[in-house]
């Protein structure tokens, strides 16, 4: 694709890191839930940090790699890295189960808007008054009123 493809000399000098997943060399050893991956990530400390030979103004985002060996056993020896062929593949489950919910959710507000305008074929002034974008509550139910994407707090009551 090249995205972070570089030009110049260190494009050429620099070390290529890859890892393989040609299905000739892998052994295949399950399926994986992306819902449950991706609560596990979501529920990953995240931090910015550095490592102590880098100047104070750099600045990496991520996991501790003690944090993500103790999310994901993976079962390697060295617990102190990150492997990236893991994090790859851990970044692309989640992007899998995050499509796939807002496939699911795209799903619901369809049905749910096609059930709102069968309801509003009985009710010809349902459609104006939302349009208008004006909703009022009762003061027992202690909420303002919303006018237009505005929210106006209800004054406080003289007892």
């Amino acid at each position: 694709m090249g995205l972070f493809r570089r030009s110049g000399k260190a494009a050429r000098t620099a070390p290529e890191r890859t890892e393989t997943a040609d299905t000739a060399a892998v052994a295949p050893a399950g399926a994986v839930n992306g819902h449950q991956v991706l609560e596990t990530v979501v529920a990953l400390p995240i931090s910015t940090w550095r490592y102590l030979w880098e100047p104070e103004q750099v600045r990496h985002i991520g996991p501790m790699a003690q944090d993500w060996h103790a999310s994901f056993d993976f079962h390697h020896e060295n617990t102190r890295v990150i492997p990236v062929v893991d994090a790859n593949g851990i970044a692309l489950v989640c992007i899998q189960a995050l499509n796939r919910r807002i496939d699911e959710l795209t799903t619901e507000v369809r049905r749910l808007s096609e059930l709102r305008d069968a309801g509003d074929a009985g009710d010809a002034g349902a459609r104006e008054r939302r349009a208008g974008g004006a909703c009022e509550r009762s003061a027992e139910e202690g909420v303002g009123t919303v006018r237009g994407g505005t929210v106006r707090p209800r004054p406080p009551s003289k007892q």
